[in-house]
């Protein structure tokens, strides 16, 4: 499996930050948003799509809200006016359990996550809920049927994110795109659809703070965003990727890659020991 050489020393140190009692606030507003959520799933799948989609777009909305993330979105018309029913795979850099959150808060969609993320307090069933695809990390011989699984989504007219890093990195630095999930959207017949993400301060400035990254728990990194001051995500939508515009699955996750990082203005420079490559802010 990829491997991150991100962790603790990556997270910047000079962030602003709110008081102790407003982060424990935020914490509980976003498990009441959770809560919520879970309780109305069962009237949410009996409203009619667009319904239910402005719903679901909206319960994410306020999960961003309540740890205080202001979302900043380029070219989300795009998405956002994709016909129900026409399948993409959509890729993105990772770099926290944020992401899914601010792209679901773009376009609900299905999504192919780590199977430990079913077990998270809350936000884990609220995932599998959504029609998450499970991959084991650890059993890579079920890589292919979840390949299968996948494209069968895309084929059936789903949107699918994926996050073809394999791991989050920092944001600072960012790892290759992996080319198996790919191979979802040649067999499904879909195009593909970059988004590229970053997380800056109010003042402008890059932070990792939100960075998932190390041996940290998920608890642990919870509370780091719930003190955060001003965070704000940046979410770039890139062009479509045609079907048939590439040879074949490491030259999709190639253009994809490219896309990412010309959206975000780094380009990419190889790291040694390791065969993956780190990302740099071109001035």
């Amino acid at each position: 499996m990829p491997v991150s050489p991100c962790g603790p020393a990556c997270l910047t140190g000079d962030s602003p930050g709110v008081g102790a009692l407003r982060g424990v606030l935020r914490v509980g507003a976003a498990l009441g948003v959770l809560l919520a959520a879970l309780a109305l799933a069962p009237l949410l799948v009996a409203l009619p799509s667009r319904p239910r989609e402005r719903a679901v777009r909206a319960i994410f909305a306020a999960l961003l809200r309540a740890f205080g993330v202001r979302l900043v979105v380029h070219g989300d018309a795009e998405l956002r006016d994709t016909p129900p029913g026409r399948g993409a795979l959509v890729v993105n850099n990772h770099i926290s359990w944020l992401d899914i959150v601010a792209v679901n808060a773009i376009r609900p969609m299905r999504a192919l996550a780590k199977r430990e993320i079913a077990g998270w307090p809350v936000l884990g069933g609220l995932v599998t809920r959504s029609g998450a695809v499970f991959l084991d990390r650890e059993r890579l011989s079920t890589l292919p049927a979840t390949v299968a699984q996948l494209a069968a989504a895309l084929r059936a007219g789903s949107l699918v994110s994926v996050t073809p890093e394999g791991t989050t990195w920092c944001g600072l630095a960012s790892g290759r795109f992996r080319g198996a999930t790919f191979q979802a959207a040649i067999d499904g017949g879909v195009p593909v659809r970059p988004l590229a993400l970053r997380y800056r301060l109010a003042d402008g400035r890059e932070t990792t703070r939100p960075a998932f990254v190390g041996p940290e728990t998920l608890v642990d990194s919870v509370r780091r965003v719930a003190r955060l001051r001003g965070l704000v995500l940046e979410v770039f939508v890139c062009p479509e990727i045609a079907p048939g515009r590439a040879a074949d699955r490491r030259e999709l996750a190639a253009l994809a890659e490219s896309a990412v990082h010309s959206a975000l203005g780094t380009v990419q420079t190889p790291t040694r020991p390791r065969p993956s490559r780190a990302s740099v802010r071109v001035s």
